[in-house]
């Protein structure tokens, strides 16, 4: 009998196993992680984790599986909701980025493990992750377009418009930036985005003349450097310039 309650699972017990593999694999990477520093960290014993998640293997996807769980929980609720295209767009982005918030560790160790060296960590396919997110938003601006609410034009540059708005928000919180964006400046960044920057009343020569301007910086800039303002990701799971 007392090894069938050993058995039951224990919400509390699974729970700091996970906080304490994600933040040992953020200081020291998944790799140079052990079994005995997570069961240490977790104040358990290896069986425990073994028979929990099987192994470091199993814990590690398991942080990866209810990160993503939430994230499409976001998105389907986004595909559900009524409402105008930029009211769909705010709401979701906002949504996102208090989840990234809330799984803040988990976030960091995603950018670690899909941007560091390789780590021998289980695969994950991150680039189904940025694609769906991608997509709901890029669906949801070409209806605008179409409903007449966004000006005509490309709804890829639009997309990426957006997600380089919360891509920012989002980097400014890990590297814990002393101008932390947080919701409401999202908000603003995105109203912006929508609104444009451009005074609307200046004259037409002065919007002209600023319109040549920036084609030829974005121009001049994109043959002194490889870095680009928005970040667009390839099959093979690479930051690329979009």
């Amino acid at each position: 009998m007392r090894t069938s309650r050993t058995l039951v699972p224990d919400t509390r017990v699974k729970h700091k196993l996970i906080e304490a593999a994600t933040k040992l694999f953020n200081r020291q990477g998944y790799a140079a992680t052990s079994v005995r520093e997570i069961v240490q960290a977790g104040g358990v014993t290896k069986p425990v984790l073994y028979h929990y998640f099987g192994s470091k293997e199993g814990l590690y996807l398991e942080i990866m599986r209810r990160l993503l769980v939430h994230f499409e929980g976001r998105l389907e609720a986004f595909r559900q909701r009524a409402g105008s295209a930029s009211e769909r767009v705010l709401g979701l982005c906002d949504e996102m980025f208090t989840l990234y918030l809330e799984r803040s560790n988990s976030v960091r160790l995603i950018y670690s493990i899909y941007y560091g060296p390789p780590q021998g960590a289980p695969y994950i396919d991150l680039d189904a992750f940025y694609s769906k997110l991608y997509s709901a938003i890029r669906q949801a601006v070409r209806q605008g377009m179409r409903a007449g609410e966004f000006r005509p034009g490309n709804p890829d540059d639009v997309t990426r418009a957006i997600l380089g708005a919360l891509t920012v928000a989002v980097e400014s919180h890990l590297a814990h930036s002393p101008r932390h964006v947080g919701n409401r400046g999202l908000g603003r960044i995105l109203e912006k985005v929508f609104t444009g920057i451009v005074v609307k009343n200046a004259k037409r020569k002065g919007q002209q003349h600023a319109g040549k301007k920036v084609r030829h910086t974005i121009s001049s800039s994109s043959h002194r450097s490889k870095r680009g303002v928005f970040l667009k990701i390839n099959r093979k799971g690479r930051g690329v310039k979009g």
